[in-house]
Order: C-alpha cells, then sequence, then structure tokens
C-alpha cells in the first residue's frame, strides 16, 4: 500500500538536496542516521523523501521493518541517482579546478607498507611543474592514512582500503604489495619445514606495529590471540627486532628482500596466517575540491596507471 497521501500531491520540482537525502539513507540504513551525517533533522530529511516519492508517483522505501528499504522502484531510481550524483561531484571537481589556484602546499600521506617508488615519478613531475607548490610526503602506519585524509590533514592517501568509507571517496589502483611472515633462521619456529600450527606460534613472541591512527581508526590483523606481543613503531624496528631472533612477524616483502636473499630472515608457514595481498590505492576525498596541482596530480596517477600492466605479485616472491 503506497505510503504518499493525497496532501503530498503537489507541484514540486526534483532537487539535489532531495537525491542527496537518498543517497544518505541508503548509505547510512536509517533516517535518522542519515540526518546526521548530512547535519540536518530527521523530519527535514523526512520530508525531502515524501516530496520526492509525491513527484515520481511512488514508494522508494517500504517502512514496514525497523530499518527502511528500498522497494523495487526504489532500487531502479536509486541505481540511477547514484550515477547522477558521481556525475555532480566530478562536475564539482572541475569547477573547483577551473577557479582555482596553485595550492602552496599538497600532503600525501602513505601507508609505510608501501615502497615510494610506484608514484616518485609522478611527483617529480608535478614537483618540476609547479615549483611554488610544497610537496610533503609522510608516511604512517596501519590506519594512520585514513584518519589524516578523514581528518582534513591530506590532500590524498596512498593506502589500503580496510576501513575506507568508499561512497565518501575517489580511488585508483596503484600497486599491489605482499606481506609474509618471517622469522630468524635461529628462531625456534625456523628450525624444521612444514607448516606451524596457530597453537605452536602462540607460544612464541608476535612482533606488531602500532597503528598512527588513533582510536577511531584503529586496524589490527594478521595477529594471533592468546600470545606474547612486542609492539614496535615501525617496519625497520620490527626488523631489527625479529632479526635478533626475538619473535616473528609479517613484512612487506619488498622491505626485507636483502635479508632473505643472505638468510637472514626465512619465511615462515603458518596456519591461519598465509603471505597477504594487499591491494594498494590513491585515495581522495570527495567532498575536498582540488586545486590545479591536485587535479594535474590525480590525473597524473590516473594516467601512469592506464599505462601500466596490471600489477605482478609475482615480482616480490622470493
Amino acid at each position: 500500500m503506497s505510503m504518499i497521501s493525497k496532501s503530498d500531491q503537489v507541484n514540486s520540482q526534483m532537487t539535489l538536496d532531495q537525491l542527496i537525502a537518498l543517497d544518505a539513507i541508503v548509505a547510512m540504513g536509517t533516517f535518522r542516521a542519515a540526518a546526521e551525517r548530512l547535519n540536518k533533522a530527521q523530519s527535514a530529511i523526512s520530508h525531502q523523501i515524501r516530496k520526492l516519492e509525491a513527484e515520481l508517483g511512488f514508494d522508494l522505501f517500504s517502512r514496514d521493518g525497523y530499518r527502511p528499504s528500498l522497494t523495487t522502484e526504489g532500487e531502479v531510481f536509486y541505481r540511477e541517482t547514484a550515477r547522477v550524483l558521481e556525475q555532480v561531484n566530478g562536475l564539482k571537481s572541475v569547477a573547483a579546478s577551473l577557479r582555482s589556484e596553485q595550492e602552496a602546499m599538497i600532503s600525501v600521506v602513505m601507508t609505510a607498507t608501501m615502497s615510494l617508488d610506484p608514484i616518485l615519478t609522478v611527483l617529480g613531475d608535478i614537483g618540476r611543474r609547479f615549483p611554488a607548490t610544497h610537496i610533503r610526503v609522510a608516511t604512517e602506519m596501519m590506519g594512520g592514512p585514513l584518519a589524516r585524509l578523514m581528518e582534513g590533514d591530506a590532500d590524498l592517501i596512498i593506502s589500503g582500503l580496510a576501513g575506507v568509507p568508499l561512497e565518501e571517496v575517489e580511488t585508483l589502483p596503484v600497486d599491489t604489495i605482499i606481506i609474509r611472515p618471517v622469522a630468524s633462521p635461529s628462531f625456534p619456529a625456523a628450525q624444521r619445514v612444514g607448516i606451524r600450527s596457530r597453537r605452536e606460534m602462540q607460544t612464541y613472541t608476535q612482533v606488531i606495529v602500532s597503528g598512527t591512527g588513533g582510536q577511531d581508526f584503529d586496524q589490527s590483523r594478521d595477529l594471533l590471540s592468546g600470545g606474547q606481543r612486542w609492539t614496535v613503531s615501525d617496519f625497520e624496528a620490527k626488523k631489527s627486532v625479529i632479526k635478533a631472533g626475538l619473535g616473528w612477524g609479517g613484512i612487506p616483502v619488498h622491505l626485507m628482500q636483502q635479508e632473505l636473499a643472505n638468510g637472514e630472515l626465512v619465511q615462515l608457514t603458518v596456519e591461519g596466517y598465509p603471505p597477504r595481498h594487499t591491494e594498494i590505492f590513491a585515495i581522495r576525498r570527495r567532498d575536498m575540491p582540488m586545486g590545479q596541482v591536485m587535479s594535474r596530480l590525480w590525473d597524473d596517477l590516473k594516467q601512469a596507471r592506464q599505462s601500466m600492466p596490471e600489477p605482478d605479485s609475482n615480482r616480490w616472491k622470493s
């Protein structure tokens, strides 16, 4: 039964705000959460949707359950809404670029698990093209890059997608990294070949790296529960502790190629801890306008990715 009342059957014109409200409800799951996200009263969001439904002539949401769910017609309409909002965001970026001046500084924050090499050429070209712009490049651990982006302290991050609110960002694939569990050849778990069980590995010290994202952006991966842990600040410290035979842990392969080659570190095969392949992306917020330099950097990253072959995970294998 339609929820549209006769009082709602008035002449109206579809607005961008109505489409944004629809998108927020679908993304957040409730009218209340959508209102909080858009910093509006819930009654205002409900009114916008009622007016939109009145103009369309059908219900967008079924309100029978605890959470609103899209009707069949609503699902079709929402798919088109998402395309329209994508185009609107693109127009906003173009307009911002056209009216912008060269930024005094752009901030790029990278995950410490990745090498700078895949983007150095692009950054170098940007630096030569825009010598008046200071390019700040920083590295952060775990959820640190995402925290800097969402807090407005980074224009661009190079990171994995764990925890990233995809509806709020644009992404470009950059590279793939592999993290493997390793230990010193003198470490007890490395003394024989074969798969080490989780129970056995819980008797050894696992070395982990602390995140820099704070509580709201904390990320914990590849942790074995129940065992002793050492926490260090970065991968170089982690590698030193593991090389000293004081524990085991996962390290990006590109950061330990020399140690693997000369035998200072050996790979472990651990139950429930396979080598982890992580896709790395360039990520920017949709609601942050791009100036001339950021627009050029984003376009250059896109062109560089299109001209590269698909990431070959075998290049990191030892």
